[in-house]
C-alpha cells in the first residue's frame, strides 16, 4: 500500500450487527470522514437475536448512527443474527459488494474466537471476499470488473476480540470533535444500553490505548498483511518514546 495512493479512496466497513462498526471502530470512521474520505457501511443482519431492540428499531438506530458519522449504509441478509455460517456463496456476495464500491481500505471484525461467533465468521468471510474480488476469472462475479483493495484491517468490538498475535496500528482520535461525534453515534444505539454501558466501555478502551501512546484517545486496527509505505516519512510516531 503506497502512502498516498489510498488517501481519499472509499473506506468500506462490514459489521455483523447494526452497532458493531460504531462500537468497534467508530472513532476511526469519524476521523476518516472528517478528513474527507467517503465511508460506506455494510451491515449483515438486523440484530434480531439480540435481547433488546426490534429489527426495525435497530435498523433505524444504525441509519442515524451512520449519518452522524458521515457514512452511507446498506443492509444485507446472509443467514441471520447468531446463525452466520462460513460459505463460499457468502464470500462471493461480499466480493461483489467490494467490486461495486471499489474501496481503497476494508474494515471487518477481528478473527479472535472469544467473541460473538458472527463477528469472527464475518471477519473470515470478508478476508476471503477481498481476495475473491481480485480474481478476474470468477464467473459468479461477472460483469463487474475485478478490484484489489489496498489493505484489509480488522477491528475489535470488545477487549477479548483484540488479536494477541497482531501488532495494532493505533489511530489517534485526539483531533477536536472526533470523540464527540463517535460518542453521539454510539449513543444512537440506545436500545443496546439497557443491559450494559457499551459507550463507556468503548471510550474507556480508547483512553487506555491512547494513554499507552501518550494520546487522549486512540483506537486499534489490526492489519491482515504488513502495511507497505513508500518511505519512512509517515512512520515518525510510535507508541513508545525512546
Amino acid at each position: 500500500m503506497k502512502a498516498t495512493s489510498n488517501a481519499t479512496a472509499t473506506l468500506l466497513a462490514f459489521g455483523a450487527h447494526p452497532d458493531d462498526i460504531e462500537f468497534g471502530c467508530g472513532g476511526v470512521i469519524a476521523r476518516e470522514t472528517a478528513a474527507g474520505r467517503p465511508v460506506h457501511f455494510v451491515v449483515c443482519s438486523d440484530g434480531e437475536a439480540g435481547t433488546s431492540g426490534t429489527p426495525a428499531v435497530r435498523r433505524r438506530e444504525a441509519k442515524n448512527a451512520a449519518a452522524l458519522l458521515g457514512a452511507t449504509i446498506e443492509f444485507i441478509k446472509l443467514d441471520g443474527d447468531a446463525q452466520l455460517e462460513i460459505r463460499a456463496a457468502h464470500a462471493l456476495r461480499l466480493a461483489a459488494i467490494i467490486r461495486r464500491v471499489r474501496p481503497g481500505l476494508v474494515l471487518a471484525p477481528s478473527l479472535a474466537p472469544n467473541q460473538h461467533p458472527d463477528h469472527w465468521r464475518l471477519g473470515q468471510l470478508v478476508r476471503d471476499a477481498t481476495r475473491l474480488a481480485r480474481y478476474g476469472g470468477l464467473a459468479a462475479l461477472r460483469p463487474q470488473p475485478a478490484h484489489a483493495a489496498g489493505q484489509l484491517f480488522f477491528y475489535a468490538v470488545s477487549p477479548d476480540a483484540e488479536p494477541r498475535d497482531l501488532t495494532p496500528v493505533l489511530i489517534d482520535l485526539s483531533a477536536p470533535g472526533i470523540v464527540a461525534r463517535w460518542t453521539a453515534a454510539m449513543e444512537a444505539h440506545a436500545s443496546q444500553m439497557q443491559t450494559r454501558n457499551y459507550v463507556e466501555l468503548q471510550l474507556a478502551r480508547s483512553r487506555v490505548h491512547g494513554l499507552a501512546a501518550g494520546l487522549a484517545h486512540a483506537q486499534p486496527l489490526f492489519p491482515n498483511d504488513p502495511p507497505v509505505f513508500d518511505s519512512l516519512a509517515p512512520l515518525t510516531r510510535g507508541a513508545r518514546r525512546f
